[in-house]
């Protein structure tokens, strides 16, 4: 008997008829409160070695419809390794069609990364001798906001990830990038933490995370949309970070994403918002040093300036920037594959996520030195 099951962390979706195994009819519920939804990961079983063909009826009024154009969805055996599957948008469907080789198989819109992952993480940063590990308050619904402190320089370098719950990429990055801060045998490491003190949040909406969410917390807000407006009330996340940032201080923020639509790595800086020339110049070296260490990243694809009209200064890279007089900068993945390298296997996926975090530290280190 084929069974569909969502009910573990981060699961979403609604089965509307499993009848037939040729034409399994479901529907991504939406975020908690809101009306967004793109998110989705759910458990098949009973279907080893029959061809299946699953239609999410309601792909066409997700939250970025653009993005289901060239989209692969995951699938994995094992919940380690994932791959891509045959995917086509159709008149406002999302199919999936796969023929699983095992007795249970997950699918999910990116891999995803579990709460009980991000607890092994901040335990194995506490164990490191130079990390300090600390809660900046809670999530709306009781959950940890963790923060991993490391390193002893002058500079404050702060780094956020998953304001957006189901851009499950950014904390793949956080954790690239911590396990090469935490590696004694890596010189530019110690050399980084020589010059900043690194505040590094892996996961900015715990709540959203566990709900499955695609883009709020657990009152329905889109946390990058309330900056310099947060609240205990409906966003805690932002408030209670907001305050410890403004207690540090901050030299060079980057808030980590991923985007729905374009199949490239890319830097989203303060371009369009009123900031000087050079904080400018800056975010753009910033952009060039990734690209000379990073053959994943590119410069040619990314957002317009003036993007986001007049809810700028409400997105946290450029509330940080404006208040701190700093470059600011949104890192963002696809959840597409990479053009500049593609896998037709993978796509873009948890494993180069982490690498290009490991290789965001030489960028960072030549913006502190100047």
């Amino acid at each position: 008997m084929l069974r569909i099951s969502r009910q573990f962390d981060a699961g979403n979706i609604e089965v509307v008829d499993a009848a037939d195994v040729a034409n399994v009819r479901l529907r991504i519920r939406p975020d908690t409160g809101s009306h967004f939804f793109q998110w989705f990961y759910f458990r098949v079983s009973g279907a080893h070695a029959q061809p299946l063909r699953l239609v999410i009826e309601n792909a066409g009024a997700a939250a970025f419809v653009d993005g289901w154009q060239g989209y692969q969805a995951l699938a994995s055996f094992d919940r380690k390794y994932w791959f891509r599957i045959p995917t086509r948008y159709q008149d406002g469907a999302l199919i999936l069609e796969h023929c699983p080789e095992r007795d249970v198989v997950w699918y999910a819109y990116f891999t995803p990364y579990s709460q009980e992952r991000h607890q092994a993480l901040i335990a194995r940063a506490q164990c490191a001798a130079p990390c300090r590990v600390d809660s900046l308050g809670l999530s709306l619904q009781g959950r940890e906001l963790d923060r991993v402190r490391v390193g002893d320089g002058p500079k404050q370098v702060w780094i956020i990830a998953r304001q957006h719950p189901g851009e499950t990429m950014a904390e793949w990055f956080m954790e690239g990038l911590l396990e090469r801060l935490l590696d004694r045998e890596d010189a530019v490491a110690e050399r980084l933490l020589q010059r900043a003190r690194l505040h590094l949040m892996p996961n900015m909406n715990p709540d959203g995370s566990f709900l499955g969410n695609l883009r709020t917390n657990a009152a329905g807000v889109n946390l990058n949309r309330v900056w310099g407006q947060a609240d205990m009330e409906h966003s805690p996340e932002v408030y209670q970070v907001t305050q410890q940032l403004l207690e540090s201080g901050c030299d060079l923020f980057l808030d980590i994403h991923g985007d729905e639509a374009i199949p490239a790595n890319f830097i989203a800086g303060q371009d369009g918002a009123p900031v000087a020339a050079a904080i400018l110049d800056r975010e753009q070296a910033f952009k060039r040093n990734l690209r000379r260490v990073s053959p994943d990243f590119q410069l040619e694809q990314g957002y317009e300036p003036g993007r986001f009209g007049p809810e700028t200064l409400t997105l946290a890279s450029f509330w940080v920037g404006h208040h701190f007089g700093i470059p600011a900068l949104t890192l963002e993945m696809p959840f597409k594959d990479n053009r500049v390298r593609p896998d037709p296997v993978q796509g873009w996926s948890a494993e180069r996520s982490r690498q290009l975090g490991r290789d965001c530290l030489l960028p960072l280190l030549w913006e502190l030195e100047g």
